[in-house]
């Protein structure tokens, strides 16, 4: 999915540079009111040429298309910065429709894989349809597995090659279109009609279509219509006052409108007024390139400025399912006889849980596989109502499930509970493991210890979130002593147990009400409330559909800790945009010294002195300030796309090197460029 830089180039240039051309019509300039000035600008200037060609109006019919032209230029690779951004975006998007593809899908009319289906194109897909779906068979449209498991390749949306777990309830129930299963099979229901599938969605997104503008960056654009609107009063009264003094001394000459036009343009912030919309979209495009689909402008950039991130525990900072770490027994019980009876009350566990407990057996005890038919068993599946499993054999049934569930079985059969069992069930739960008894008849054999296991290098991911001043907080429907332990092996800040969901709504809400900005992941349908809250909402690709639609971020990869890569993208951005502010608005004073002595020197001479750069003639000087303003937009056009480089630095240091870099750079450098652009039209003797 990741475009190389070499490749983005030579596919995409062309196609840039026409789309440069076609961004000049007044529908697309009117949205960038600094752009859109240049772009009058640039139609009166034209106009006065054809005039001074005709041999009315404004005479120099040179230099007037001079300026003309160079205002066109400054408009064209302001649109070609922005032609740019947008394309990296749909060379992504371009990537993502090679996942699309038209499937024949095997549609049932219930619930059962043993009935008959009907073969139909997946676009004849509605909300609701059943769908089997079996090894090597693509999956044609979003949707929520309803019963089966299997295992799912989703290289095609997340570019990972690792397959994953896809099975009917819980969190890891949402499937994708354009993925393939590799292995079981499955029966879907489908959530998203034809074009209306989270890939088409991201395809949209990606493409820019649906981009809105930030806080930040709507304030900026109000800046910066403030400052082109006063530059645009200050010009329009030159010319007045110009005409009113030279009638009024009875010498020098009137500013020409060509003139006041290049003043304008000069004066006005045209440099961040170019780029600012490639440096959103180009934000948006690094999400993209690192797995995450933004689904708006604004939670990319309150992600630079997140200060708390809360996570669910389950599938976020745990791999989600509960695996069973060791066998605990009890009384005179031998270990290997507990491992024996878990094995057999598992055998017909199609749960995560109860396969975890035969693979244990089988390769810490050495237990294979056995002949169930041999054993004449009757199993007994798990059950919301009795919370337990097991199995009955000719002379003994085995159980297995949580305490308070056992203990009231042993109870109803007429046994007694050792006062012991309590200990061994108190010690696993403090250690943050899940007990679960075993049972022969009415005598407790021993404990199943069930562990979440926390996802690798997820401690130090945490650690530094902590450097970079985000504090974090796990929240978990877990009992607390559950809850403590696994917070302490991720090193998470805080934590939330038996939360409810909306007790995490109402900590958002008041997290948000001191003032913090708040970051959540999650994945299941319990965290969509406060994924809806949050204002950085990253919904894990494996959750639910309803967690997906409720965050403002969907991570393909499934990586909670990816909130480190977008919280330095959002502060990219906003310093981005903050160093060619900082640069557009210093090398104004070049420009000042340039410009205003060569415009009004005929009617006050004395304004020669401001002339430090010593620039050859008043419309050299005007000229070389018009094609410095325009060169610069391009020389600017990499720092836009790609960015400034996050360093985590305090933001007291931040700003003296910006003012340091970008400032004063932002003043040396107009200087430089405008006497050497002078010096080249001197040599070529074009002014």
């Amino acid at each position: 999915m990741i475009i190389t830089k070499t490749s983005l180039y030579s596919s995409l240039l062309k196609d840039c540079i026409i789309q440069s051309f076609l961004k000049l019509t007044p529908a697309h300039q009117i949205r960038n009111p600094v752009m859109f000035c240049v772009y009058i600008g640039s139609l009166m200037t034209s106009a006065l040429f054809i005039q001074a060609m005709l041999g009315q109006g404004e005479t120099g019919a040179r230099f007037i298309f001079s300026i003309a032209f160079w205002l066109w230029f400054t408009l064209i690779f302001a649109n070609f910065a922005e032609a740019m951004a947008e394309a990296r975006g749909k060379a992504q998007a371009a990537s993502l429709r090679k996942a699309r593809r038209e499937t024949v899908a095997k549609r049932l009319g219930n619930v059962d894989r043993n009935e008959k289906y009907t073969l139909v194109k997946s676009a004849e897909l509605r909300v609701g349809n059943l769908v089997l779906i079996e090894k090597d068979d693509y999956i044609p449209c979003d949707g929520e597995v309803v019963e089966g498991i299997a295992s799912v390749n989703e290289s095609a949306i997340t570019g990972e090659s690792a397959p994953v777990i896809r099975e009917c309830g819980g969190d890891r129930s949402a499937v994708t279109g354009g993925t393939r299963v590799i292995s079981d099979w499955i029966i879907v229901k489908i959530t998203a009609n034809p074009g209306e599938t989270f890939l088409d969605h991201m395809i949209s997104l990606v493409e820019g279509a649906k981009r809105q503008k930030t806080p930040n960056e709507i304030a900026l654009n109000i800046l910066l219509a403030m400052l082109t609107l006063i530059f645009l009063l200050v010009c329009t009264t030159l010319l007045p006052y110009s005409m009113y003094s030279v009638h009024a001394m009875g010498s020098g000459q009137i500013v020409t409108v060509t003139v006041l036009v290049a003043l304008f343009v000069c004066l006005a912030p045209t440099t961040i007024g170019g780029l600012i919309s490639a440096i959103g979209i180009a934000g948006m495009d690094r999400m993209i390139q690192r797995n995450v689909v933004a689904l708006s402008g604004k939670a990319i950039e309150a992600a630079g400025d997140v200060n708390v991130l809360l996570l669910d525990k389950t599938g976020t900072i745990t791999l989600g399912n509960r695996q069973a770490t060791e066998f605990v027994p009890i009384g005179d019980i031998t270990v290997n006889d507990l491992a024996d009876a878990a094995q057999l009350s598992s055998l017909a566990d199609e749960t995560a849980e109860g396969r975890s407990i035969v693979i244990l057996a089988k390769e810490k005890y050495g237990i294979r596989g056995r002949d169930i038919e041999a054993l004449d068993a009757k199993f007994v599946p798990f059950s919301a109502q009795t919370r337990m499993s097991g199995v009955r054999l000719k002379n003994k049934e085995i159980f297995k499930g949580a305490p308070d569930a056992i203990e009231d079985y042993i109870r109803e059969k007429g046994g007694q509970i050792p006062s012991f069992v309590q200990e061994f069930v108190d010690r696993i739960a403090r250690q943050g493991a899940t007990p679960l008894l075993i049972t022969e008849g009415t005598k407790i054999l021993g404990v199943i210890r069930l562990k979440d296991i926390v996802k690798g290098g997820i401690r130090e991911r945490f650690a530094e979130l902590r450097r970079m001043g985000i504090k974090t907080l796990m929240i978990t429907g877990d009992n607390p002593l559950t809850a403590a332990a696994i917070a302490a092996e991720a090193g998470v800040d805080d934590f939330l147990a038996e939360a409810t969901p909306e007790d995490k709504l109402n900590l958002i809400r008041n997290l948000q009400a001191e003032g913090r900005l708040v970051a959540m992941a999650g994945d299941g349908t319990n965290d969509a409330p406060a994924l809806a809250q949050a204002d950085v909402a990253v919904a894990m690709n494996t959750g639910t559909q309803i967690a997906k639609e409720a965050g403002n971020m969907v991570d393909l990869d499934s990586n909670p800790t990816k909130l480190i890569e977008i919280v330095e993208i959002g502060k990219q951005l906003l310093m981005t945009r903050g160093t060619i502010t900082t640069f557009s608005i210093a090398n104004d004073l070049a420009k000042y010294f340039a410009i205003i002595p060569a415009a009004f020197s005929d009617t006050y001479p004395a304004l020669n002195r401001l002339n430090i750069m010593g620039l050859a003639t008043p419309q050299s000087a005007i000229l070389s300030a018009i094609i410095f303003n325009a060169l610069i937009i391009i020389c600017l056009i990499p720092l836009a796309l790609f960015g400034v480089k996050y360093r985590h630095v305090t933001a007291l240091k931040l700003l003296r090197t910006n003012i340091l870099l970008y400032g004063m750079g932002g003043i040396i450098v107009p200087f430089l460029g405008i006497k050497l652009v002078d010096l080249i039209l001197q040599e070529i003797g074009w002014v």
